[in-house]
Order: C-alpha cells, then sequence, then structure tokens
C-alpha cells in the first residue's frame, strides 16, 4: 500500500496529473442565478490554508467505526485515519505525498541489497519508555511473518538485524525499488512490543493500551460510540506542536456526517464519498477540499465459483457502467477509471503512465453497443454460471450503488445476479476470512497506496500475493514484479509496470469502477490538515487548529 534508492521523490507530476484528471468531475447541486445546475467549485491541492492558533477540542467523523488498532490484523480507511495520528512509522508520508523521514533518521542502501536505517533514540512510546532500535527490530519482523497484514511488504526481504546501537540493516534477495516507501505505510509502523505482548489476544481492541510514538496517543474509545485520541505531551519531535488537544472520532453514514458537520456538532470529515460534498455548494460554513489520492473504487473478485474464469469477469467489466456509478454514487466528483490504483501514483514517468492509460481497452467509462455484444460473445464462451453471481455490500450508499451496478451488469448480458449485505463491523475481514469470501463473487471497496508507485500496487496479482485471493495466476506476471522491483531506472521500472497494467487489465483480476479524489469538508472555523491522501498514513490532526488565531 506503498520508490526508489533515494529517500525523497517529489510527486509533482503526479499532483498535476490528478488535478487534470479530476477538473472536470464537479457535479450540480442547488442553482445558480440562470436557474441551471450549480457545480462545486472545490480548491485542489495538498494541503489547505495553515492553522492560526491552537483549538481546545475538535470533534472529526469517520465512515465508520475502526475495527482494530493493530495494523498488523487489518486496517481499514477508518483505522488507518485514527493510526495516523497516534503510531510512528519509520518512513513519513507527507501532505504532497513525497517520502520524509520518521523514527528513522535516515535511510541509505549501501548497496544493492542492503538498505540501512538509522534511529533515533530520542523518541518514547506513550507509556514513557524509549523507543529502542531493539523495538524497531521487533516491529519489522512482527510486519514481515507469515500471515502478518503487512507481510508481503517484506517480500523480498531476506533478513533483518541490528547492526549498531542504532542501525538495522535489512537485506533483500534483489534491488527492491519501493521497499522504502513501503517503511512510510502500515508496514513500517514501529510497535512498543512490551505492550503488545503484555495485551496478547486484546491488542488493538477498545480496551487495549497504546503501544504507540505518535504526537496523539488513544485515551478512550467508547466501542459503538466514539474514539478519543489526546496531545502526547511528551512527544519528541520538536519540529511537531500539535495545536488541538484533543480529537474526538464518532462514526455514521455519509448523510448523518453532512449533517454533523452542518450544524457544527463536527468540525470536519475525510470523505469515503466524494459525492456527499455536493450539498455543501455555495455553503457560507463549511469548506470543500480535494486533492492527490491513489484511491480507486473496484470490485474484488473471489475464487468462490463464476469469477475464477477470466471470460466471465471481463464480460462483466465491459458491462459495467462506471459512468453511472461516478454520478449515483459519487456525484460526479469521481471519473470512471480503467485501472485498480488512482493517478496519484504515477510519481514518475507521468508521460508514458498517462499515454498507457488513455491506451487501455476493456473497462469502458460506459458500456456501448459493440461492448455488450463483445461481453455476451465471452459469456457464450464460457457457458452461464450455474448459480446467480453474489455481489456484496455493506449497506452503505456507495457500496450499494456499486453492487447494484454490478447486478444491472449481469443481468444487461444474461446472468443472474444477487446481493448478500454483510455488516459494516465485519465486511473489512474479506481479506483475512476466506469462509466471508465464500460468501461471494465480488465484494466492493476503496483500494489504496501509501507508494507513489503503481508497481506497489501491481505486485497483488502475484500468485503468492495476499490480496490475489485465487482468481489469476501466471508466473511471467509474478517475474515481472520481481523484475519492476529490481528496476531501479525510473523509464525501465515504468515499462515494466505499464506491462502489468495491462496484464491486470487484460485479465480483470479485479474489476475497476472509479478513481476518487481525497475529499474533505471542514469547518471553517478549523484549518491545516493535508486536503491530499496522505491522511490515512500522515500524522494529519498535529496541523489541525483554529482558523482564527
Amino acid at each position: 500500500m506503498k520508490n526508489q534508492h533515494r529517500p525523497i521523490s517529489l510527486m509533482i507530476g503526479a499532483l498535476a496529473v490528478s488535478s487534470l484528471a479530476l477538473a472536470g468531475c464537479s457535479s450540480g447541486s442547488g442553482s445558480d442565478d440562470d436557474g441551471g445546475a450549480a457545480q462545486l467549485d472545490a480548491p485542489f491541492g495538498a494541503t489547505t490554508p495553515a492553522a492560526s492558533g491552537p483549538i481546545d477540542s475538535v470533534t472529526w467523523m469517520l465512515g465508520g467505526e475502526p475495527t482494530t488498532l493493530d495494523a498488523d490484523i487489518d486496517a481499514t480507511t477508518p483505522d488507518d485515519t485514527v493510526l495516523a495520528n497516534v503510531c510512528d512509522r519509520l518512513m513519513q508520508v507527507q501532505p504532497d505525498l513525497t517520502l520524509g523521514q520518521g523514527i528513522a533518521s535516515a535511510a541509505d542502501w549501501v548497496d544493492d541489497t542492503h538498505l540501512v536505517f538509522t534511529i533515533r533514540q530520542d523518541a518514547l512510546f506513550h507509556d514513557g519508555s524509549p523507543v529502542s532500535t531493539a523495538d524497531v527490530l521487533w516491529s519489522m519482523q512482527r510486519h514481515s511473518a507469515e500471515g502478518a497484514a503487512e507481510s508481503d511488504e517484506y517480500q523480498n526481504v531476506v533478513s533483518i538485524e541490528q547492526t549498531g546501537d542504532d542501525q538495522i540493516t535489512v537485506t533483500t534477495s534483489q534491488p527492491d525499488a519501493i521497499l522504502l516507501q513501503a517503511m512510510a505505510g502500515d508496514g513500517g509502523i514501529v510497535w512498543n512490543p512490551r505492550v503488545i505482548e503484555a495485551e496478547g489476544d486484546n491488542f488493538g481492541s477498545p480496551t487495549s493500551a497504546s503501544a504507540c510514538s505518535g504526537p496523539y496517543e488513544v485515551t478512550s474509545w467508547e466501542a459503538g460510540s466514539q474514539l478519543t485520541i489526546t496531545k502526547f505531551a511528551d512527544y519528541w519531535n520538536p519540529d511537531v506542536d500539535a495545536l488541538a488537544e484533543e480529537v474526538v472520532f464518532r462514526w455514521a453514514e455519509e448523510t448523518a456526517i453532512a449533517n454533523s458537520v452542518t450544524t457544527g456538532e463536527a468540525q470536519g470529515s475525510f470523505l469515503e464519498n466524494a459525492g456527499a460534498a455536493i450539498s455543501f455548494a455555495g455553503s457560507s460554513d463549511v469548506s470543500v477540499f480535494q486533492g492527490p489520492s491513489t484511491n480507486a473504487w473496484v470490485l474484488e473478485t473471489t475464487d468462490r465459483g463464476a469469477l475464477t474464469d477470466e471470460r466471465v469477469r471481463k464480460a462483466l467489466s465491459l458491462a459495467l457502467d462506471r459512468e453511472g456509478v461516478a454520478t449515483a454514487a459519487f456525484g460526479g466528483l469521481a471519473e470512471p477509471w480503467k485501472t485498480p490504483v488512482g493517478s496519484g501514483s504515477w510519481g514518475y514517468e507521468v508521460e508514458a503512465f498517462e499515454t498507457a492509460y488513455d491506451a487501455l481497452k476493456g473497462a469502458p467509462a460506459k458500456p456501448s453497443e459493440d461492448d455488450l455484444a463483445e461481453a455476451k460473445k465471452l459469456i457464450d464462451e464460457a457457458g452461464a454460471p450455474s448459480e446467480p453471481i453474489v455481489v456484496a455490500s455493506n449497506g452503505s450508499s456507495t457500496h450499494n450503488v456499486i453492487a447494484n451496478a454490478l447486478v444491472a451488469a449481469a443481468k444487461s448480458i444474461g446472468l443472474e445476479a444477487e446481493i448478500t449485505v454483510v455488516p459494516q463491523v465485519q465486511y473489512g475481514d474479506f481479506y483475512s476470512d476466506a469462509e466471508l469470501r465464500g460468501q461471494a463473487d465480488l465484494w466492493p471497496d476503496e483500494y489504496y497506496i501509501s507508494k507513489n508507485d503503481p508497481l506497489g500496487f501491481y505486485k497483488n496479482g502475484k500468485s503468492d500475493a495476499s490480496v490475489n485471493f485465487g482468481v489469476f495466476s501466471d508466473p511471467e506476471y509474478d517475474a515481472l514484479v520481481d523484475a519492476g522491483y529490481a528496476a531501479t531506472d525510473d523509464a525501465e521500472r515504468a515499462e515494466i509496470t505499464i506491462d502489468l497494467q495491462r496484464r491486470w487489465v487484460d485479465h480483470a483480476i479485479w474489476l475497476p469502477v472509479v478513481a476518487t479524489p481525497a475529499t474533505l469538508i471542514m469547518s471553517n472555523d478549523v484549518t491545516g490538515v493535508p486536503s491530499s491522501a496522505a491522511y490515512i498514513y500522515y500524522p494529519w490532526a498535529a496541523d489541525l487548529g483554529s482558523a482564527k488565531g
């Protein structure tokens, strides 16, 4: 969910492409002086205006309750939105999606297969104990353990060793062009092993103690109601002076989120559904901001039955009305998209990625008669499934719109399909629970990566990838992923990644639906947070403060 051997890789090109790609994604709401539809004109950029002063407490809305604060088990968007402020990582994603330092004060490739991290010795965990180099080693070993949610980020790692008082050396089996970026995501979180070992299976739950060292600590989690993070007085980084004393997280579906911000009960939210921002067009009290992201809504496939046949997957992709989804679910504040990762990942060789994207076939914005004819031909070749195709939804409006669009696509090419509803609290388990995946052929979800390199997504098509759920296996694809990781030259890696992208779309491993910019609604009383997708990993609450001084 995550560059190169150099420690910082600017993403100006990706910012520009994201802005261009989404420039037309405004939608009508209300009316203008001529009686036509008014458009929401949201500024697009990496950040909101800097705060002018401190604030005692802010209430922030999430699209759902966090499921766990143990990222090695799972990490939903609500989980990461909280963890970004609570847990430090070895490296740190910046608001413009570039890479900065975290608990590691330096990271250097000393040769093609040895990455050396220099570990700060002045950081403290929330229990007051120092963050040691040995703690970093323990954390990386936990992330890389078989079955851990972030273990795929360590796929080329042969060993992780403490090689000095403040030094960790990672040995890889080959050059790894994006390992460093992975350390800015959940695979780079630095844990307090003493807390985790003491908590046991309780770790990450509402009653668990904090095992992190970030600028905020979780001080209460009332299950089903709210979660509060409070400024950590002994935070190690003197450059971070958190302006908000506490942030109270509450959660609701999107209409209630909009209502809470409208009434002033809450001061902001990073929206799951960009379309929910449309109601704020023309508001004098609430502003809308958008920024670059790697986010894309996709239909993920399982090996339950019919979707193991790529002809069925390709047929459904050809028949899916992505334009309709962009309008119905997002009010036009999203773009029909051909790939499973957003253009915010194009952190290098932007023109090459853009050209390759434009040439892709198989995922039309709106299916034409020719697309439907081709889809029906594929079904004739494959044979109609003996049972209805089952698509899951968690009941949210966005998930329901996408699920219904899939059902409509199936019916348009002569297939039966139905929807099964999985509770929100259980929905994230699709990634870890094979029994749950056995209940559906597809499930819609918003997927993102922390890297500004699309190779960080396309590794998911490897035969042994943790999120390749048995529908695709190709030794040539696997070899290309390995070659991509070894390609430290940008142009070479882009060429390989573009080939992987084409193969992914050709085989319809997952069905891409729409790309969504990061979308933020925020009371005009507060400001300072990033408007990009950095909020998933960057400690955004530390920048949140009063707009009025």
